[in-house]
């Protein structure tokens, strides 16, 4: 008998926002029932499953991302007989459902910190990472926040600092516990045993730091002249290589796979963000020890929509020695839309939308899709007076932060805010320009963003090679990407057109179109003709 393949190698699995996909109680905030009622159109795309941000118990500095609870629904998203409701539902149509599972910290409104903070000798003293102040009274390093300021909070009570990688009110859990690891590997099971399908690990690199303490180098060859948001940010002045990506996460790594794998068909998949992030990825997924697999920022940058550039960042992933599944994404929650991070000429093109679902999804490895990239939404602009974000607050107004691309989903642009809420308001702003953009309007337009990217998912089952063949690069000449995947004897060539200018070439193989994709494209003789963010499929 034929040994069973792993769901999850070639998925496509669809991020939700919870906060913002359907209000069903009117108080302008997504949630779970919310979820639960727009199932069938989550099947309707043709993905495998859904990553669902956080939904825990929490005072929502980092919009959940600062778990108070880690066994409970935060009340604005509903209860726990709601989420046993919405992943019965979701079983239901076969999809399977991550969760994010946030290791690295908690919120300092979380029972575990209240206690810890209270004084030096408390049983959860040791669940946190403190540290004594310099001689001085300063900070024991140069660490740096990612929100910005230093990572180390004075804490009057304990007569110490605590470390937090993101913000003060997310202390960062001391993950060299053993008691600290066996209690989340606890919450991991909680979870698995309520049918979670597996865990989206939130920032995982950062959650075991240098014992010693040491300072991190300044990074070589920054220049901090350059202006323009993050750029400017501290943050990245510094190499980071003693605040996250330590050695003793492996260990850890063992054992959430070990705990995971008591259960059968569980996936795992961790956020990578590094100064060496391929390298990382491929490190924490080497192997049927380490995790199933990894995505990293490589792909959701502003400055690589290249054809050279794109298949470096693959090559390299590729090119690592070891056996590591990779994930690609190309939008989340935490980077501009994908519509307008890569817009030629800051000209957001339907065609281009197209062609990168294609792309994404055209990849060896497995694709994250985030809510609205099927509508091909733009990024929002919002204003400073109703921005949410602390990042965009803190950066602001270089950056505009991470609203942007949270802002309520588009159902129906004829109705009250869209058809989101039925509320007075909604927790962020729907843009003027998402109205056009909405489901029911796309819905009605055969050649809407949405129709193509139910049908090209469709077309794309029907291909195994596609869904978990090898991949090799082809040199064709910018503004075409080309690669073909391969699996045994079979093989299909993939070229696209990044370009709103048609381009011809001579094909690089002789093959014959593989229909049924929907990218256009003419094929006379061996001249391929790509027009605006055209694309290719051929079979030997």
């Amino acid at each position: 008998m034929a040994e069973k393949e792993e769901w999850w190698r070639g998925a496509v699995i669809y991020q939700i926002y919870p906060r913002s996909f359907l209000d069903s109680n009117g108080d302008g905030i997504g949630d779970l029932k919310g979820i639960t009622q727009k199932l069938d159109y989550v099947a309707s795309l043709g993905v495998d499953g859904v990553w669902l941000s956080p939904f825990f118990t929490s005072p929502m500095a980092d919009f959940g991302y600062d778990v108070s609870d880690y066994q409970n629904i935060d009340p604005i998203f509903g209860t726990l007989k709601d989420f046993d409701e919405m992943i019965a539902e979701m079983h239901k149509r076969g999809l399977k459902l991550i969760i994010d599972l946030v290791l690295n910290h908690t919120s300092e409104q979380h029972p575990w910190f209240v206690e810890s903070r209270r004084n030096r000798t408390n049983p959860k003293a040791d669940w946190y990472v403190w540290t004594n102040p310099k001689d001085d009274g300063g900070a024991p390093n140069n660490w740096l926040s990612v929100f910005g300021g230093p990572a180390w909070q004075f804490d009057t009570r304990r007569g110490q600092y605590y470390y937090h990688q993101f913000l003060k009110e997310q202390p960062d859990l001391n993950i060299r516990n053993p008691e600290v690891q066996d209690t989340l590997l606890g919450i991991a099971k909680w979870w698995l045993d309520k049918g979670v399908d597996g865990f989206r690990l939130d920032a995982l690199n950062h959650c075991i730091h240098d014992a010693q303490l040491r300072d991190n180098p300044p990074l070589e060859g920054f220049d901090r002249s350059m202006s323009g948001g993050r750029q400017t940010h501290p943050y990245y002045w510094q190499r980071h290589l003693y605040d996250k990506t330590q050695p003793e996460m492996i260990p850890f790594i063992k054992r959430l796979r070990k705990t995971v794998d008591q259960y059968p068909d569980r996936f795992m998949v961790a956020e990578i963000g590094d100064d060496f992030q391929i390298k990382t990825s491929v490190a924490y997924t080497d192997g049927p020890e380490m995790l199933h697999t990894a995505y990293n920022f490589a792909l959701l940058g502003p400055n690589i929509y290249d054809p050279v550039k794109l298949r470096a960042i693959i090559e390299e992933y590729i090119n690592e020695p070891g056996d590591s599944w990779p994930s690609w994404a190309f939008s989340n929650h935490d980077v501009k839309r994908v519509a307008s991070r890569w817009a030629m000429n800051d000209n957001v093109d339907e065609r281009q939308a197209k062609m990168l679902i294609a792309l994404l999804t055209s990849l060896k490895g497995t694709s994250f899709m985030y809510q609205g990239e099927e509508l091909g939404l733009p990024e929002a602009d919002i204003p400073f007076e109703s921005l949410k974000d602390p990042f965009g607050i803190f950066l602001w107004p270089e950056d505009k932060g991470r609203d942007g691309c949270r802002t309520p989903f588009p159902w129906d642009g004829a109705r009250k805010h869209a058809g989101f809420s039925g509320g007075e308001d909604t927790w962020l702003p729907i843009p003027e320009e998402h109205l056009q953009k909405s489901v029911e309007m796309e819905e009605k337009d055969e050649n809407s963003v949405l129709n193509f990217a139910r049908k090209f998912l469709a077309w794309r089952k029907q291909s195994a090679i596609i869904k978990n063949g090898d991949i090799r690069f082809l040199d064709v000449q910018a503004p075409v990407l080309g690669f073909r995947r391969t699996k045994g004897d079979e093989e299909i060539y993939c070229l696209f057109n990044l370009d709103p200018k048609p381009v011809s070439l001579a094909l690089p193989v002789d093959c014959k179109p593989f229909e049924g994709h929907g990218l256009p494209h003419t094929l006379e003789g061996k001249t391929l003709t790509l027009p605006a963010f055209g694309g290719f499929y051929g079979k030997k």
